[in-house]
Protein backbone atom coordinates (compact mmCIF):
# COMPACT_ATOMS: atom_id res chain seq x y z
CA UNK A 1 0.00 0.00 0.00
CA UNK A 2 1.53 3.81 -0.61
CA UNK A 3 2.25 6.18 0.86
CA UNK A 4 -0.37 9.63 0.51
CA UNK A 5 1.84 13.57 0.71
CA UNK A 6 0.37 16.40 1.28
CA UNK A 7 2.22 19.61 2.31
CA UNK A 8 -0.08 22.83 4.14
CA UNK A 9 0.96 26.34 2.90
CA UNK A 10 3.00 26.78 6.08
CA UNK A 11 5.41 24.89 5.22
CA UNK A 12 4.29 21.56 7.24
CA UNK A 13 4.45 18.15 5.68
CA UNK A 14 2.04 15.38 6.06
CA UNK A 15 2.49 11.58 5.49
CA UNK A 16 -0.38 8.86 5.68
CA UNK A 17 -0.99 5.48 5.24
CA UNK A 18 -4.32 3.76 5.34
CA UNK A 19 -4.66 0.66 6.85
CA UNK A 20 -7.28 -1.45 7.88
CA UNK A 21 -7.00 -1.57 11.87
CA UNK A 22 -9.29 -0.71 14.68
CA UNK A 23 -6.50 1.55 16.45
CA UNK A 24 -4.73 5.14 14.69
CA UNK A 25 -0.89 5.87 15.23
CA UNK A 26 0.03 9.78 14.63
CA UNK A 27 2.71 11.44 15.54
CA UNK A 28 4.32 14.85 15.01
CA UNK A 29 7.90 15.25 14.21
CA UNK A 30 10.70 17.90 14.64
CA UNK A 31 13.70 18.38 12.97
CA UNK A 32 15.36 19.90 16.32
CA UNK A 33 17.12 17.35 19.09
CA UNK A 34 20.31 18.10 21.61
CA UNK A 35 22.64 18.57 19.06
CA UNK A 36 20.98 21.84 18.16
CA UNK A 37 21.78 23.22 22.36
CA UNK A 38 24.07 25.42 22.98
CA UNK A 39 27.14 24.60 25.58
CA UNK A 40 24.50 26.19 28.29
CA UNK A 41 21.36 24.39 27.13
CA UNK A 42 22.50 20.87 27.15
CA UNK A 43 19.51 19.16 27.78
CA UNK A 44 16.73 21.82 26.66
CA UNK A 45 15.67 19.52 24.03
CA UNK A 46 14.39 16.77 26.16
CA UNK A 47 12.51 18.98 28.97
CA UNK A 48 11.02 20.59 26.50
CA UNK A 49 9.41 17.38 25.62
CA UNK A 50 8.45 17.25 29.24
CA UNK A 51 7.20 20.66 29.96
CA UNK A 52 5.21 20.58 26.56
CA UNK A 53 2.19 18.03 28.49
CA UNK A 54 2.11 20.78 31.16
CA UNK A 55 -0.41 23.14 30.09
CA UNK A 56 -1.58 25.62 27.24
CA UNK A 57 -3.67 28.50 27.02
CA UNK A 58 -6.68 26.17 27.07
CA UNK A 59 -5.63 23.06 29.36
CA UNK A 60 -4.14 22.54 32.26
CA UNK A 61 -1.71 19.75 32.29
CA UNK A 62 -4.08 17.22 34.20
CA UNK A 63 -6.38 18.24 31.17
CA UNK A 64 -3.60 17.35 28.58
CA UNK A 65 -3.15 13.54 30.15
CA UNK A 66 -6.06 12.57 30.20
CA UNK A 67 -7.52 13.77 26.65
CA UNK A 68 -6.51 10.37 25.48
CA UNK A 69 -5.99 8.55 27.90
CA UNK A 70 -9.24 8.83 29.33
CA UNK A 71 -10.64 7.30 26.06
CA UNK A 72 -7.80 4.23 26.45
CA UNK A 73 -5.07 6.33 24.31
CA UNK A 74 -1.31 6.48 24.64
CA UNK A 75 -0.02 9.37 24.39
CA UNK A 76 4.26 10.05 24.35
CA UNK A 77 7.31 11.40 23.04
CA UNK A 78 11.10 11.23 22.01
CA UNK A 79 13.70 13.31 21.71
CA UNK A 80 17.01 12.20 19.88
CA UNK A 81 19.98 13.90 18.68
CA UNK A 82 18.86 15.41 15.88
CA UNK A 83 15.02 14.79 16.32
CA UNK A 84 11.62 15.50 18.50
CA UNK A 85 8.64 13.61 18.37
CA UNK A 86 5.19 14.12 20.00
CA UNK A 87 3.31 10.50 19.47
CA UNK A 88 -0.40 8.87 20.17
CA UNK A 89 -2.21 5.62 19.30
CA UNK A 90 -5.79 5.60 20.00
CA UNK A 91 -8.89 4.05 18.07
CA UNK A 92 -9.77 5.66 15.01
CA UNK A 93 -12.13 7.40 16.18
CA UNK A 94 -10.59 9.83 17.83
CA UNK A 95 -8.22 11.05 15.08
CA UNK A 96 -9.91 14.49 15.19
CA UNK A 97 -8.99 14.53 19.25
CA UNK A 98 -5.72 13.84 18.82
CA UNK A 99 -4.52 16.18 16.30
CA UNK A 100 -6.13 18.94 18.35
CA UNK A 101 -4.31 17.71 20.84
CA UNK A 102 -1.25 17.63 19.01
CA UNK A 103 -1.91 21.00 17.65
CA UNK A 104 -2.57 22.57 20.99
CA UNK A 105 0.17 21.72 23.24
CA UNK A 106 3.11 21.78 19.98
CA UNK A 107 2.04 25.63 19.17
CA UNK A 108 0.07 27.40 22.90
CA UNK A 109 1.96 25.85 25.81
CA UNK A 110 2.18 27.76 28.28
CA UNK A 111 5.37 26.41 30.40
CA UNK A 112 4.26 27.77 33.85
CA UNK A 113 6.87 28.57 35.91
CA UNK A 114 5.25 26.26 39.04
CA UNK A 115 5.38 23.05 36.34
CA UNK A 116 9.07 23.91 35.22
CA UNK A 117 10.52 23.81 38.57
CA UNK A 118 8.40 20.96 39.45
CA UNK A 119 9.65 18.84 36.18
CA UNK A 120 13.21 19.45 36.91
CA UNK A 121 13.41 17.50 39.94
CA UNK A 122 11.93 14.63 37.19
CA UNK A 123 14.17 14.97 35.07
CA UNK A 124 17.11 14.80 37.43
CA UNK A 125 15.95 11.86 39.08
CA UNK A 126 15.96 10.64 35.35
CA UNK A 127 19.26 11.54 35.03
CA UNK A 128 20.20 9.53 38.28
CA UNK A 129 18.46 6.32 37.13
CA UNK A 130 20.16 6.28 34.45
CA UNK A 131 23.92 6.47 35.59
CA UNK A 132 22.31 3.25 38.38
CA UNK A 133 22.68 1.82 34.49
CA UNK A 134 25.98 1.31 33.23
CA UNK A 135 24.77 -0.80 30.28
CA UNK A 136 23.01 2.26 29.31
CA UNK A 137 25.07 5.03 30.58
CA UNK A 138 28.13 3.44 28.53
CA UNK A 139 26.23 3.98 25.11
CA UNK A 140 25.89 7.67 25.62
CA UNK A 141 29.50 8.04 26.98
CA UNK A 142 31.04 6.44 24.41
CA UNK A 143 29.75 8.73 21.95
CA UNK A 144 30.49 11.26 24.42
CA UNK A 145 34.27 10.27 23.36
CA UNK A 146 34.05 9.37 20.09
CA UNK A 147 32.13 13.10 19.36
CA UNK A 148 34.90 15.18 22.26
CA UNK A 149 34.25 18.46 22.44
CA UNK A 150 31.61 18.35 19.65
CA UNK A 151 27.74 18.74 20.43
CA UNK A 152 26.79 15.18 19.03
CA UNK A 153 28.32 13.83 22.08
CA UNK A 154 26.53 15.23 24.55
CA UNK A 155 24.06 13.54 26.51
CA UNK A 156 20.49 14.33 25.47
CA UNK A 157 19.48 14.46 29.35
CA UNK A 158 22.13 17.13 30.05
CA UNK A 159 23.05 17.81 33.52
CA UNK A 160 22.05 18.69 36.90
CA UNK A 161 23.56 21.90 36.54
CA UNK A 162 22.04 23.04 33.03
CA UNK A 163 18.90 21.91 34.08
CA UNK A 164 18.59 23.39 37.53
CA UNK A 165 19.13 26.70 35.24
CA UNK A 166 16.17 25.82 33.00
CA UNK A 167 13.17 28.57 32.82
CA UNK A 168 10.56 29.76 30.80
CA UNK A 169 12.35 32.07 28.90
CA UNK A 170 15.20 30.03 28.21
CA UNK A 171 12.68 27.23 26.50
CA UNK A 172 10.67 29.99 24.53
CA UNK A 173 13.86 30.97 23.08
CA UNK A 174 15.09 27.37 22.07
CA UNK A 175 11.49 26.54 20.52
CA UNK A 176 11.63 29.70 18.40
CA UNK A 177 15.03 29.16 17.17
CA UNK A 178 14.37 25.70 16.13
CA UNK A 179 10.74 24.78 15.38
CA UNK A 180 10.10 25.82 12.09
CA UNK A 181 6.86 24.69 10.68
CA UNK A 182 8.98 23.72 7.34
CA UNK A 183 11.05 21.12 9.49
CA UNK A 184 7.96 19.52 10.47
CA UNK A 185 6.15 16.58 9.32
CA UNK A 186 2.83 14.92 10.60
CA UNK A 187 2.83 10.84 10.35
CA UNK A 188 -0.16 8.79 10.28
CA UNK A 189 -0.81 5.12 10.11
CA UNK A 190 -4.81 4.28 10.25
CA UNK A 191 -8.13 3.74 8.93
CA UNK A 192 -9.27 7.02 7.92
CA UNK A 193 -9.57 8.04 4.15
CA UNK A 194 -6.39 10.27 3.68
CA UNK A 195 -8.74 13.40 2.21
CA UNK A 196 -10.35 13.12 5.75
CA UNK A 197 -7.32 13.52 7.99
CA UNK A 198 -6.53 16.05 5.31
CA UNK A 199 -9.02 18.15 6.29
CA UNK A 200 -8.80 17.79 10.08
CA UNK A 201 -5.09 18.62 9.53
CA UNK A 202 -6.03 21.86 7.18
CA UNK A 203 -8.20 23.28 9.80
CA UNK A 204 -5.88 22.39 13.28
CA UNK A 205 -2.49 22.91 11.68
CA UNK A 206 -3.30 25.58 8.64
CA UNK A 207 -3.60 28.68 10.41
CA UNK A 208 -0.58 27.89 12.41
CA UNK A 209 2.06 30.92 11.28
CA UNK A 210 4.96 29.83 8.96
CA UNK A 211 7.95 29.87 9.78
CA UNK A 212 10.55 29.44 7.17
CA UNK A 213 13.97 28.12 8.03
CA UNK A 214 16.13 25.51 8.13
CA UNK A 215 18.46 24.28 11.07
CA UNK A 216 21.91 25.12 10.27
CA UNK A 217 24.40 22.73 12.05
CA UNK A 218 27.83 22.59 13.84
CA UNK A 219 29.59 19.91 11.27
CA UNK A 220 31.07 17.02 12.56
CA UNK A 221 34.74 16.57 12.14
CA UNK A 222 38.68 15.37 13.04
CA UNK A 223 37.87 12.28 14.59
CA UNK A 224 40.75 10.53 16.27
CA UNK A 225 40.40 7.29 17.96
CA UNK A 226 40.67 7.43 21.45
CA UNK A 227 40.96 5.18 24.41
CA UNK A 228 39.36 5.60 27.81
CA UNK A 229 39.27 2.70 30.90
CA UNK A 230 36.98 4.06 34.14
CA UNK A 231 36.72 1.95 37.40
CA UNK A 232 32.90 0.97 37.91
CA UNK A 233 31.25 -0.50 41.49
CA UNK A 234 29.60 -3.04 39.70
CA UNK A 235 29.62 -7.16 39.37
CA UNK A 236 30.09 -6.56 35.74
CA UNK A 237 32.53 -4.67 33.33
CA UNK A 238 31.27 -3.30 30.22
CA UNK A 239 33.03 -2.17 27.13
CA UNK A 240 32.08 -0.30 23.68
CA UNK A 241 33.82 -0.11 20.86
CA UNK A 242 33.60 1.63 17.57
CA UNK A 243 34.21 4.45 14.95
CA UNK A 244 32.89 6.91 13.25
CA UNK A 245 30.64 5.96 10.05
CA UNK A 246 28.64 7.22 7.20
CA UNK A 247 26.22 9.80 7.44
CA UNK A 248 22.17 9.03 6.68
CA UNK A 249 23.07 10.12 3.28
CA UNK A 250 25.57 8.19 1.94
CA UNK A 251 25.50 5.39 -0.59
CA UNK A 252 27.28 3.04 1.63
CA UNK A 253 24.57 3.67 4.32
CA UNK A 254 22.41 0.36 3.28
CA UNK A 255 25.59 -2.05 2.92
CA UNK A 256 26.72 -1.07 6.28
CA UNK A 257 22.92 -1.74 7.79
CA UNK A 258 23.47 -4.81 6.29
CA UNK A 259 27.12 -5.68 7.68
CA UNK A 260 26.11 -4.82 10.61
CA UNK A 261 23.12 -6.90 10.74
CA UNK A 262 25.46 -9.91 10.13
CA UNK A 263 28.32 -8.87 12.73
CA UNK A 264 26.14 -8.05 15.81
CA UNK A 265 22.28 -7.31 14.58
CA UNK A 266 19.09 -8.84 16.22
CA UNK A 267 19.31 -12.52 14.95
CA UNK A 268 20.18 -14.87 17.59
CA UNK A 269 22.42 -16.28 14.81
CA UNK A 270 24.08 -12.84 14.18
CA UNK A 271 28.60 -13.67 14.49
CA UNK A 272 29.12 -12.40 17.77
CA UNK A 273 26.54 -13.91 19.59
CA UNK A 274 27.46 -17.83 17.94
CA UNK A 275 31.03 -16.89 18.08
CA UNK A 276 31.63 -15.65 21.17
CA UNK A 277 28.16 -15.56 23.62
CA UNK A 278 27.14 -19.26 22.63
CA UNK A 279 30.70 -20.64 21.87
CA UNK A 280 32.51 -19.30 24.84
CA UNK A 281 29.70 -18.48 26.96
CA UNK A 282 31.68 -15.43 28.55
CA UNK A 283 29.20 -12.95 27.96
CA UNK A 284 25.31 -12.26 28.62
CA UNK A 285 24.55 -9.71 26.02
CA UNK A 286 26.72 -8.80 23.07
CA UNK A 287 25.51 -6.78 20.48
CA UNK A 288 26.61 -4.10 17.46
CA UNK A 289 25.06 -0.85 15.80
CA UNK A 290 25.27 1.38 13.47
CA UNK A 291 23.82 5.19 13.92
CA UNK A 292 23.33 7.86 10.99
CA UNK A 293 23.38 10.85 11.61
CA UNK A 294 23.13 14.20 9.28
CA UNK A 295 26.89 14.69 8.36
CA UNK A 296 28.66 11.54 10.23
CA UNK A 297 27.17 8.13 12.10
CA UNK A 298 28.89 5.68 14.79
CA UNK A 299 29.65 1.98 14.48
CA UNK A 300 30.14 0.59 17.62
CA UNK A 301 29.91 -3.02 19.63
CA UNK A 302 29.01 -3.48 23.20
CA UNK A 303 29.46 -6.09 25.37
CA UNK A 304 28.99 -6.82 28.72
CA UNK A 305 31.10 -9.75 30.46
CA UNK A 306 32.88 -11.02 33.91
CA UNK A 307 36.47 -8.99 34.70
CA UNK A 308 37.89 -12.27 33.70
CA UNK A 309 37.00 -12.42 30.36
CA UNK A 310 36.48 -9.50 29.45
CA UNK A 311 40.41 -8.95 27.64
CA UNK A 312 39.60 -12.67 25.82
CA UNK A 313 35.99 -11.07 24.71
CA UNK A 314 37.19 -7.89 23.18
CA UNK A 315 39.97 -9.87 21.35
CA UNK A 316 37.27 -12.25 20.03
CA UNK A 317 35.36 -9.25 19.13
CA UNK A 318 37.99 -8.30 17.08
CA UNK A 319 38.49 -11.23 15.50
CA UNK A 320 35.19 -11.23 13.97
CA UNK A 321 35.72 -7.71 12.62
CA UNK A 322 39.15 -8.87 10.94
CA UNK A 323 37.51 -11.97 9.20
CA UNK A 324 34.66 -9.44 7.75
CA UNK A 325 37.49 -7.27 6.35
CA UNK A 326 39.75 -10.15 4.96
CA UNK A 327 37.38 -12.94 3.88
CA UNK A 328 34.60 -12.27 1.12
CA UNK A 329 30.85 -13.56 1.86
CA UNK A 330 30.05 -16.59 -0.29
CA UNK A 331 26.74 -16.39 -2.18
CA UNK A 332 24.70 -18.48 0.01
CA UNK A 333 25.99 -16.62 2.86
CA UNK A 334 25.14 -13.21 1.20
CA UNK A 335 21.90 -14.38 0.46
CA UNK A 336 21.11 -15.22 3.47
CA UNK A 337 21.61 -12.28 4.83
CA UNK A 338 19.45 -10.77 2.76
CA UNK A 339 16.56 -13.00 3.71
CA UNK A 340 17.01 -12.18 6.85
CA UNK A 341 16.97 -8.65 6.57
CA UNK A 342 13.97 -8.63 4.83
CA UNK A 343 12.38 -11.05 7.28
CA UNK A 344 13.08 -8.23 10.42
CA UNK A 345 12.43 -5.89 7.97
CA UNK A 346 8.64 -7.10 7.61
CA UNK A 347 8.10 -7.73 10.74
CA UNK A 348 8.96 -4.80 11.89
CA UNK A 349 6.35 -2.67 9.61
CA UNK A 350 3.47 -4.95 10.38
CA UNK A 351 3.82 -3.06 13.89
CA UNK A 352 1.62 0.08 12.47
CA UNK A 353 3.52 2.32 15.55
CA UNK A 354 7.03 1.04 13.98
CA UNK A 355 6.00 2.02 10.76
CA UNK A 356 4.76 5.66 11.48
CA UNK A 357 7.53 6.29 13.65
CA UNK A 358 9.78 5.23 10.93
CA UNK A 359 8.15 6.63 7.76
CA UNK A 360 7.51 10.30 9.74
CA UNK A 361 11.15 10.15 10.62
CA UNK A 362 12.00 9.51 6.70
CA UNK A 363 10.16 12.57 5.08
CA UNK A 364 11.50 14.36 7.84
CA UNK A 365 14.86 13.76 6.79
CA UNK A 366 14.95 12.69 2.96
CA UNK A 367 11.54 14.42 1.60
CA UNK A 368 10.17 11.10 0.65
CA UNK A 369 9.61 7.59 2.18
CA UNK A 370 10.91 4.50 0.32
CA UNK A 371 8.49 1.66 0.27
CA UNK A 372 8.94 -2.33 1.53
CA UNK A 373 9.84 -2.87 -2.03
CA UNK A 374 12.00 -0.23 -2.96
CA UNK A 375 14.29 -1.02 0.55
CA UNK A 376 14.62 -4.19 -0.84
CA UNK A 377 15.97 -3.60 -3.93
CA UNK A 378 18.64 -1.20 -2.48
CA UNK A 379 19.32 -4.38 -0.32
CA UNK A 380 19.29 -6.82 -2.81
CA UNK A 381 21.65 -4.99 -5.49
CA UNK A 382 24.53 -4.92 -2.53
CA UNK A 383 27.41 -7.54 -3.61
CA UNK A 384 30.33 -9.36 -1.23
CA UNK A 385 32.75 -6.66 -2.46
CA UNK A 386 31.07 -3.85 -1.54
CA UNK A 387 30.61 -5.84 2.11
CA UNK A 388 34.29 -6.22 2.13
CA UNK A 389 35.12 -2.68 1.19
CA UNK A 390 32.84 -1.42 3.97
CA UNK A 391 34.12 -3.48 6.38
CA UNK A 392 38.05 -2.47 6.20
CA UNK A 393 36.55 1.31 6.10
CA UNK A 394 34.45 1.04 9.04
CA UNK A 395 36.31 -1.53 11.05
CA UNK A 396 39.51 -0.38 10.53
CA UNK A 397 41.48 -1.30 13.77
CA UNK A 398 43.49 1.27 13.98
CA UNK A 399 40.48 3.61 14.13
CA UNK A 400 38.86 2.16 16.61
CA UNK A 401 37.96 3.70 19.96
CA UNK A 402 37.21 1.88 23.23
CA UNK A 403 35.49 2.61 26.72
CA UNK A 404 35.40 0.35 29.40
CA UNK A 405 33.73 0.47 32.53
CA UNK A 406 35.83 -2.06 34.65
CA UNK A 407 34.27 -3.56 37.78
CA UNK A 408 35.05 -3.21 41.02
CA UNK A 409 34.43 -6.30 42.99
CA UNK A 410 31.12 -5.93 45.24
CA UNK A 411 31.06 -7.29 48.21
Amino acid sequence: MSFHYHILSNGIRVIHKEVNSEVGHCGVFINAGSRDEAEDESGMAHFIEHVIFKGTTKRKAYHVLNRLESVGGDLNAFTSKEETCVYASFLNEYYKRTLELFADIIFNSTFPEKEIEKEKDVVIDEIYSYKDSPSEEIFDEFEDLVYEGHPLGRNILGTKQEVKSFNRNKIIEFIKKHYYTSEMVIASVGNIPFKKLIGYIEKLFGGVASSMGSIVRNPYQDYKPRYKKVKRNSYLSHCMIGNTAFPRKDYRKNTLILLNNILGGPGLNSRLNLNIREKYGFTYNIESNYQAYSDTGVFNIYLGTDQEYLEKTINLAFKELKKLRDTKLGTLQLSNAKKQFYGQLAVSYENNLNEMLSIGKSYLLFEKVDTIKEIYNKIESINSEDIMECANIVFDPKMMSTLIYEAEEKQ
